[in-house]
């Protein structure tokens, strides 16, 4: 098994939370974009648009909790 240095560690953590944040931020400007140009039809389902977001949005809180807590320990 190859051992990472802290630093590719790193690097590699940033990768995928940069790719979630880009993921989280699309899905947030769809359910705006839904907001915007669907009228009041489309309330309801740019609200759950949005709410997916912001979960998606809390995964990556909760990642990177996880992994400060992790290097907190290993360190």
């Amino acid at each position: 098994m190859t051992k990472f240095t802290p630093e590719q560690e790193f690097d590699m953590m940033r990768l995928v939370m940069d790719k979630i944040l880009w993921i989280a931020t699309i899905i947030l400007i769809y359910g705006l974009y839904v907001m915007w140009t669907g009228g009041i039809d489309a309330i309801v389902d740019s609200f759950l648009i949005i709410v997916l977001s912001a979960a998606v949005f809390i995964i990556f809180i909760v990642m990177v909790s996880k992994h400060y807590e992790w290097t907190k320990r290993k360190g």
